[in-house]
Parts: C-alpha cells; structure tokens; sequence
C-alpha cells in the first residue's frame, strides 16, 4: 500500500478487494444479483451470530443511525441515550431532530456507563421505548458492556439499538445471545472496504415495533427492504461494485474467524500502544477492561498535534486522526482498521520519533 490510513475509518483497503472493484458489475434487478444479495445476506448473519434479518443500506453509518431512529418511533417517544463520547452526542442530536423525548445518561469520555444509571433511568421514566448505546465509541476507544446491557432491555418494553460501527468484526458480538434488537455496522471499517454500505441486524421484537412507528421516512423503510429481500432485491438502486466486493470480503472474514481477527487486532492494539507511551504519550483510557481493540487514542503532551498530522501526511503517506470535541487538539487516535502489522507500528513510531527530534531542534 502506498498511503497507511492509521484512522479511525475508513482503513486501507486490501488488493484482493480493490481487484474486485475493478470488474464490471452486474444489473441490480437481474438473477444472478439475486444469487449474490442471498449469499451476502447469509453471509452477514453469521458475522452478526443472528437468525434474524440483515439488511444492506447505500449510506454510511451515520444514515443508519438515522434510520435506527425514524423505523421504530413516534414524536414525543421518550427514549434513553448512554452517551459515552462523540458519537453518543450524534444519537441525541438525530434523536431530537424528530422531536423524540431524550433522557441521556452523559458520562466524562474515556468510561463507561454504570447498568445502575440504566435501571435508576427506567424507575424515573418507565415509558422508555428505546435504549441508544455506541458499543465502540469511536471518538475514545471505549468498549460498552452490550451483553450486560441486553439482559436488562430485554426484560422491558424498550428496543435495545446499538451502532457496532467500529465495534463489528474487531471485537466480539452476539447478536441474539446478547438480546440486541437492532445493530449498525458499516462497510469502512471491518468490511475492508470504502464507505458507502450500511447494515442493520433486526430482531423480532424491533419488527413488531415498526408497525407502530409513525415518524416520516421513504428511503430509510425498513419494511420496504423486508419485502424486496424475499426476492432477492434491493428497493433501490444498490452500490453494486460494493455488495459484489462485500461478498468477497466476508468469505475472508470468514475463513479467518472473526474471534481470531478480534484477538490479533488487541494484540496489535496493546503492542502500539506500549510503544507510544514509550516516546512520551498519554494513554488517555486508564481502566484496560474497556479498552478497544482498533483505536489507540493517547494526550499529546508537548507535540504540537497540527504540525505532527501534516508532517506524517506530507512526507510519508501517513495518515493518523486528532481527536474530536474538546479533544480536538489534545488527543492523537491512531486507528488499526488496516491490516497492521507491528512492522508497521514501529515505521509510524520511528517517524513520530523523527518528527519529535526535528522539532527539538528548531
């Protein structure tokens, strides 16, 4: 690869899939895209370790939180977020635009939420309909507790709705032992493939809810995709370059094991974060339980973060992300969505540390 994406999404994209997206496609309406929605669809399923319904999205993954939101309920819902970082703020702020009643549990970023804040949440309001959780916060590198979180919602009239968008494949999920009802992922991060695709795991208790919500939407139906799926569509004109190079990146996945990628990427996680607190950084999580598997977010100290950012990307191809909110200028996030090895963290070390002398000597 020519440029190295250390960032939180999207990572670089392997040649066997960039071959794939060279070819021609096919036509959206014709039999053998039928065949190839079916594998996927299967496909997914084992991914998510679900029976139920997965469906395709042309959007990132920020329309299917949007989506997650306009299927299932009516204004004035009341509906609970755990806001845990960046990405816990954007569900508040989709949730109010279509004027949903939002109670959040608002948490300082590096935590996570406490189960006894849900339950004393459910006791003040008991007409929650919703639970929003990010299971991988991407702005902090914050792994939520989901099963523990499923097995309380369960028990309620509340839909457990989890974005897994930088959480799927790099850490364990369980759809349906964990009681989620509906889960997001999306096709930059551990698809191995550009932004473009979004997919939505379903439960039964989340299908039954739609046929009560009432909030607009036309391209975001859900129940539109249920109805062409049974005969292998898509409503809508599908990124089809996409779904043809998705069905090759999840017979990888596959055949690797998604236990078996979710453990290398934490071993190249803990490698690379021990060498950047070697050279001076901060790891900015302190409880290791809820550290993540493809996000090393460290406090800059000294370095001016600008000046580091642009001398990565300037001379070597090397792409590495700020932080985001308040974090902006205080926090580095090295990303490990590629596939990483520890050679390639010690090249991205050895020019931090390049970049570290040149600026002491000035």
């Amino acid at each position: 690869m020519s440029k190295k994406l250390f960032t939180p999404g999207p990572g670089n994209i392997p040649q066997f899939i960039r071959v794939q997206l060279s070819k021609d496609i096919i036509h959206h309406r014709m039999e053998d895209y039928q065949h190839v929605l079916f594998e996927v669809t299967g496909k997914l399923q084992k991914v998510f370790h679900t029976t139920s319904d997965v469906l395709i999205l042309t959007t990132s993954g920020t329309g299917a939180m949007e989506s997650a939101v306009v299927n299932f309920f009516s204004k004035g819902d009341e509906v609970l977020v755990i806001n845990t970082g960046f990405f816990g703020e954007r569900f508040i702020q989709i949730c109010r635009t279509f004027e949903l009643n939002v109670h959040s549990l608002d948490y300082e970023w590096g935590t996570t939420y406490r189960l006894e804040d849900v339950k004393k949440a459910f006791a003040k309001y008991p007409n929650i309909k919703g639970v929003f959780v990010i299971y991988h916060e991407t702005s902090t590198g914050v792994i939520n507790n989901l099963k523990e979180l499923g097995d309380f919602v369960r028990h309620t009239n509340a839909l457990l709705i989890t974005d897994c968008i930088s959480g799927m494949i790099h850490h364990p999920f369980n759809f349906d032992e964990w009681y989620v009802d509906c889960a997001l992922a999306s096709s930059q991060k551990g698809f191995l493939l550009p932004p473009g695709l979004a997919f939505v795991a379903l439960s039964t208790k989340a299908k039954e809810r739609m046929e009560l919500a009432t909030l607009p939407k036309y391209f975001w139906d859900y129940n539109k995709y249920l109805s062409y799926y049974k005969r292998g569509q898509n409503p809508y004109t599908p990124a089809i370059s996409l779904v043809l190079a998705l069905d090759v990146a999840l017979d990888y996945i596959l055949e690797k094991g998604v236990e078996t990628i979710s453990k290398e990427k934490r071993r190249l996680r803990e490698y690379g974060e021990k060498r950047l607190t070697e050279i001076g950084f901060t790891s900015f999580i302190q409880d290791d339980s809820i550290k993540g598997n493809v996000l090393i977010p460290v406090l800059i100290n000294d370095v001016d973060l600008n000046k580091l950012v642009e001398f990565l990307d300037n001379r070597y191809d090397i792409s590495v992300s700020k932080g985001q909110g308040k974090y902006t200028d205080k926090m580095l996030r090295v990303g490990l969505l590629s596939e990483f090895t520890e050679e390639d963290i010690d090249y991205l070390i050895e020019k931090i540390l390049e970049f570290k002398a040149i600026n002491e000597v000035e």
